[in-house]
């Protein structure tokens, strides 16, 4: 995964953040929607991370992934 730069997060549009209110979890390529996915894992594990916000991150990350609903 390629290092994001403060210059290029801020460039990423809101839509693109599995929590974009917060501009966390950046998933605009497949490399950040895997890493996404495994963090948000992490931080829910914690008890950082509601499942529902978890949920949101792992479906929008799927999306960019390509993979479909059930799978």
């Amino acid at each position: 995964m390629a290092k994001l730069t403060t210059k290029a997060r801020k460039a990423i549009p809101k839509s693109e953040f599995g929590l974009p209110d917060e501009r966390k979890y950046p998933l605009e390529n497949k490399s950040h929607a895997r890493n996404a996915k495994a963090r948000a894992s992490e931080e829910e594990k914690k008890g950082n991370l509601s499942a529902t916000s978890k949920a949101k991150i792992d479906r929008k990350a799927d999306k960019v992934l390509g993979k479909k609903k059930g799978k």
